[in-house]
């Protein structure tokens, strides 16, 4: 090849050159697809395409700064972990200090339930000591013993109740005398009608064994005794005994039965 064709050579490297087209050493000639690239590219008149190149890494590059990472995600861990610890403390401080102030209010809360408890027991004692009192007073004195009719509708079960929480109990004839100041007392006080009332006297425990409310076994009885309605007539259906005020006589009755009733209370010991 001679001197001119050398040169027309050279300037066609360099144009290929300055395409970014450039042959690699040791390669004769261009690939195809290169070729057909530069084409298409004359053809629409596109710059040649010119990638920047990246930055330069390296590995120790990358292992530190992934070690700078975790440095600093530990060191935002260490400051979460003592934000929590001093929450805690402040938190124990608090429940510390609610503990003693609970123990405080339960301490005064007993010492209330105390005398509640104690001023509950001087009310009922206080009330007894009235309810004696007052039937001492109001109603008929018979040695030691007081009665007092109370006219106030109770079954058999919540006479006795009232009686109790007055300081008393039923009223249990033992003997003829007792029995016949009763049966004045209670027609004096009715009259001049016809009311039944409690007496402190069952069977409950055993049909046909009539016994005191405090549990002693009944030696007298004024049982009403008529040929048309001799008494007690009620078998096991009734079980408590009443007292009829116009003649004091004895009658049975259903326990459920509402009527007034009559209490005792014993005059020798203040309650």
């Amino acid at each position: 090849m001679g001197p001119s064709a050398r040169s027309l050579a050279l300037l066609a490297l360099g144009a290929l050159c300055s395409l970014g087209l450039c042959l690699p050493h040791g390669s004769s000639e261009a690939a195809p697809s290169q070729i057909a690239a530069i084409k298409v590219k004359r053809a629409r008149g596109d710059n040649p395409d010119v990638l920047p190149e990246p930055d330069p890494t390296t590995p120790t590059s990358d292992f530190e700064n992934s070690y700078n990472y975790v440095l600093s995600r530990l060191a935002g861990l260490d400051q979460s972990i003592h934000k929590l610890n001093v929450g805690q403390y402040t938190l124990d401080v608090k429940v510390t200090q609610l503990i003693d102030r609970l123990t405080r209010v339960d301490a005064k809360v007993a010492e209330l339930e105390d005398n509640i408890r104690e001023v509950h027991q001087h009310s009922k004692d206080n009330r007894k000591e009235l309810g004696r009192l007052e039937g001492c007073q109001k109603g008929r004195r018979l040695g030691y013993k007081c009665y007092l009719v109370y006219n106030s509708f109770e079954d058999y079960a919540g006479a006795s109740r009232k009686c109790l929480e007055r300081g008393g109990r039923m009223a249990m004839p033992r003997d003829r005398k007792e029995q016949e100041a009763l049966a004045d007392y209670v027609k004096t006080f009715f009259h001049p009608g016809n009311w039944p009332v409690w007496l402190g006297i069952n069977d409950l425990r055993s049909e046909g064994t009539y016994q005191f409310d405090d549990g002693t076994g009944v030696s007298y009885f004024q049982w009403r005794k008529h040929f048309l309605s001799s008494q007690p007539d009620g078998g096991k259906r009734e079980n408590c005994v009443s007292m009829s005020s116009d003649d004091g006589d004895w009658w049975d009755h259903y326990c459920d039965r509402t009527m007034n009733y009559l209490c005792e209370f014993d005059d020798r010991v203040g309650l």
